[in-house]
């Protein structure tokens, strides 16, 4: 079977959808990825084959307001300012993107696609193939869920407002999709495009044990677990790397992964002071830039790199802290690793919540709130409470023993 699996957004958007696209080429599959340009290299790590979506999106990301939404930093007012901002400019690559999902599934010509929800264009798909899309999403609460707000309000408002957010944010996807409708001058009508989008095929990549399905949703709607790739095929410790883990001191990882922000040499000077007083030694990983390896530091006690594979590194740490991402906030607890978030935007904020509700860790302070002595705070009752210890071993052994492959399997091709 021809699957063309597409996913826009960071490198943390892209790994759920590279986990399946190695499962699905296990299972012998014809698999294409079709993500922004500059994951390329990942893509050739799983094997399968690569189409591009152009590099704009990512460099809007990366670029100072990208920075400024993304990151923290700034008043409400002026956050509020930056993602207008943000949005105006992505109206622009929108179209880009769109065309090129419209150009490629044309080419492809595939039996399946595979999406998240910035890949406008599949829904549109789904009209004429009916039963052929599944919407994949790594974050909970995108569809009801009683007693939470959508993801992106991350409260609970009362089950009144609680379902306005849902039908708001519902209401805000419809509009996108007529927009890539009239864009391709396909003329699909309202309720077409309605029923596509609300009927197809959606899967949350979720642990149940974090996420429990609700038994009032539609059988279209299912929770399959947390599934990850390989991400040691190409890659191997540095020996310096090694010497530095081998202490008898334990050892926390910290990164905020592809999160960015304005002030990364702040950031990472709050870290290193909070981090001071502390009898750990700390690897701090930066891929995105969100934090900066100084010139002078304690080389005995921090250890930098921009890129350590979580899969080799989590189960050698005595914890972590990180941004509060879907695969991140699994990873740590797959590892049992008593966690700390520091939510940078949107669903890492429901992260945070869940890790502080089941005592998993301490609730996190966001990056824009971020200070030496709340930090340092938090890490302490992190590296010394036995309770997260205990939890995470708890839901450690719940997760590790999940195997949801074979029933991905069934729903993404059946």
């Amino acid at each position: 079977m021809k699957i063309l699996i597409t996913s826009i957004g960071t490198r943390g958007d892209m790994e759920p959808f590279l986990a399946i696209a190695e499962i699905l080429k296990g299972y012998g599959h014809d698999v294409t990825c079709l993500f922004p340009d500059q994951f390329k290299n990942l893509v050739d790590d799983t094997g399968v084959a690569f189409e591009g979506l152009g590099p704009e999106f990512y460099e809007m990301l990366e670029s100072d307001i990208g920075q400024f939404a993304m990151g923290g930093g700034g008043n409400k007012f002026k956050k509020i300012i930056s993602y207008i901002k943000l949005g105006f400019k992505q109206k622009g690559i929108n179209k880009k993107l769109v065309q090129r999902q419209f150009e490629v599934v044309q080419k492809l010509q595939p039996d399946r696609i595979v999406h998240n929800g910035k890949a406008m264009y599949p829904v549109l798909w789904e009209i004429e193939n009916p039963g052929n899309t599944t919407y994949v999403s790594p974050v909970p609460y995108l569809h009801y869920v009683k007693g939470h707000t959508h993801t992106a309000f991350h409260s609970n408002f009362g089950e009144f407002f609680n379902k306005l957010t849902y039908k708001l944010a519902d209401f805000g996807v419809l509009k996108a999709i007529q927009t890539t409708a009239k864009q391709l001058k396909l003329k699909y009508t309202k309720q077409q495009i309605k029923t596509a989008y609300l009927k197809h095929q959606i899967v949350y990549t979720v642990s149940p044990h974090l996420f429990q399905r609700p038994d009032y949703w539609p059988s279209n709607m299912q929770v399959l677990g947390y599934h990850e790739r390989n991400k040691t095929t190409n890659w191997t410790p540095s020996n310096e790397l090694l010497t530095f883990i081998n202490t008898k001191r334990p050892v926390v990882l910290f990164t905020f992964g592809s999160m960015s922000n304005p002030e990364p040499e702040k950031k990472t000077q709050i870290v290193l002071e909070a981090f001071e007083k502390l009898d750990v030694t700390v690897i701090i990983n930066s891929p995105a830039n969100g934090l900066i390896e100084p010139k002078e530091y304690d080389r005995k006690k921090f250890f930098f790199t921009k890129n350590i594979p979580y899969d080799w590194a989590f189960p050698k740490m005595h914890a972590v802290v990180h941004h509060g991402g879907s695969g991140s906030t699994h990873m740590s607890l797959k590892y049992a690793c008593p966690t700390l978030i520091i939510p940078h935007i949107i669903d890492q904020f429901n992260w945070n919540n869940l890790v502080a509700e089941q005592n998993f860790g301490p609730k996190g302070i966001s990056i824009s709130k971020l200070n030496t002595k709340d930090l340092h705070l938090l890490l302490k009752d992190l590296i010394t409470n036995p309770l997260y210890n205990e939890n995470t071993e708890k839901i450690s052994a719940k997760i590790q023993a999940e195997d949801f492959t074979a029933d991905l399997h069934r729903i993404l091709t059946e």
